[in-house]
Parts: structure tokens; sequence; C-alpha cells
């Protein structure tokens, strides 16, 4: 070959591979279009990556209780921590960093807990708590109002689990699955 043909064969090839990457970042998105990323419950482990991967301060994910499966206890792992000082109810042996958790009286035994979602970081310590003495009631999930629609999720790509996953917009929150 000689310089005369390799110049343009050089910007021929460089060409056709622009092109390439070119049509490859729409079909990137094209196949994500009309979904949303969302954290699957069965896969997710509370490891506290979704607080601190997340592009936004605080993170768009936050804890969600799934009232229907929740027990009411007055003894709530995912509010208290496990080893509670004197076995106490204390504000002391809160399991929540930041005090996210709103518990109210119902009736003997029962409390509601409620998410006070401004407060919530996204740790997932309360999560893991309720998956590991509870019920499972609270899980993790994006809150699309406030996600920024990143096409390369940075918690998915740090997420050990593998836990979030792409679905369709109409269809943004997953649930547990019913046992």
């Amino acid at each position: 070959m000689t310089r005369r043909e390799f110049l343009p064969e050089t910007l021929r090839g460089v060409g056709l591979m622009a092109l390439s990457g070119l049509i490859g970042t729409f079909a990137v998105r094209r196949s994500s279009a009309g979904t949303v990323w969302q954290i699957d419950p069965e896969k997710c482990v509370a490891c506290k990556v979704c607080a601190t991967a997340c592009v936004l301060t605080p993170s768009a994910v936050k804890v969600m209780h799934e009232y229907r499966a929740c027990g009411y206890c007055k003894l709530c792992f995912a509010y208290f921590v496990d080893q509670r000082t004197d076995d106490t109810t204390g504000a002391e042996n809160q399991r929540c960093p930041t005090d996210a958790i709103r518990r109210s009286f119902v009736e003997d035994p029962y409390y509601q807990y409620v998410i006070d979602e401004p407060k919530c970081i996204g740790c997932g310590i309360c999560v893991k708590g309720c998956k590991a003495f509870g019920n499972g009631s609270l899980i993790m999930q994006i809150r699309h109002d406030r996600c920024v629609g990143c096409n390369e999720c940075a918690i998915a790509n740090k997420c050990p689990a593998n836990a979030l996953v792409r679905v369709p917009a109409d269809q943004p929150y997953i649930l547990r699955r019913s046992e």
C-alpha cells in the first residue's frame, strides 16, 4: 500500500468506527427508552451503596414501607437496634442514623412506622434490620421524582448484589413478591 492509498483508507476506517459508535449509542438509548432504573427487593442486600453511589445528595433511593406486610410490632427491628441498652425502647436504641422513621402508637401492642422521606438518606440500615429480624416490609426503592435518569446508573455500577434493574416506566416500582 502506498502513502496515497494509506491516508484515504485510514480516514475511511476512522469514519466507519465513528459511525458504528454513533449507531451503538443510539441503540443503547433506544433499548432503554420507556424504562427506568429500580431496585429489586428480592435481590437487595441493604449494603449502604445506594446512599453513597448516587449522583444526588441525598440519594434518590429512599426506604419504602409495604404496610400490607407489616406486623405493626411493638418491638420493630427496623426501628430499634437488636442489642438495646438495658432492653429499653428509648431514643438511644433507634437504628436509623437520621431519625427518618416515625413511630406512633395505634393500640396495644401495635405501633405504626412511617418513613420521613426528606430525612431518609437511603442507607438501608432499617431495611437490613427488618429483613434479618422481621418480615421484610421495608424495601429500598428509587424515587423517580428525584432521580435524574442517568442512562448508566452510578448505583447500578457499584451494587454488589446486581439488584438494580430496568423496569417499564409505566410500572416503575417493584414490590416484594407475595409468599
